[in-house]
């Protein structure tokens, strides 16, 4: 059974941060949870590489782009790196592309909207950096869940 966020902010207002509803849906797979891992950069996915080079172990990795609009720090490549080294999903706080062939993959990506420019990575960015996003902060090892209604974070996994 798939964990609903609308359960979880009926049962557990209290334990909850709820995201500003302001991302969309790119992966595959709309529903996901999972331990949190972040990189904090500005229009280099440099970082983001490196980390889903990684065994995700059903994590999820929370990318604090800055918001910007100006180029996708992400595309069909990595999130199929992604995918393959076993992490759950991916929070985009910024630009994804290839938003065609994102769809066809099973994992839970989102992000604030598509942009066909890559990043120009230069190795600049930081890894396991508390964020704010969304009106709300994650720390590196808290547990977020995503679905189609939203995207909640809470100090421990809730299920």
């Amino acid at each position: 059974m798939a964990i609903k966020t609308t359960d979880l902010c009926d049962d557990h207002a209290d334990a909850l941060r709820v995201l500003a509803p302001i991302f969309g849906d790119y992966g595959g797979r709309h529903g996901f949870a999972g331990v949190i891992q972040t990189v904090k950069t500005f229009e280099d996915n440099s970082r983001v590489r490196e980390v889903l080079d990684t065994p995700g172990e059903g994590r999820v990795l929370v990318v604090d782009g800055s918001g910007s609009l100006r180029c996708a720090l992400m595309g069909d490549q990595l999130a199929a790196k992604a995918r393959d080294n076993g992490w759950a999903g991916l929070l985009v706080y910024g630009c994804v592309r290839d938003a065609a062939d994102l769809a066809d993959l099973d994992i839970g990506i989102k992000a604030l909207n598509t942009h066909p420019c890559r990043s120009q990575p230069d190795g600049a960015g930081e890894v396991g950096v508390v964020v704010t996003l969304a009106g709300a902060t994650m720390t590196p090892g808290e547990w977020l869940c995503a679905d189609r209604d939203g995207i909640v974070i809470a100090e421990r996994a809730l299920v």
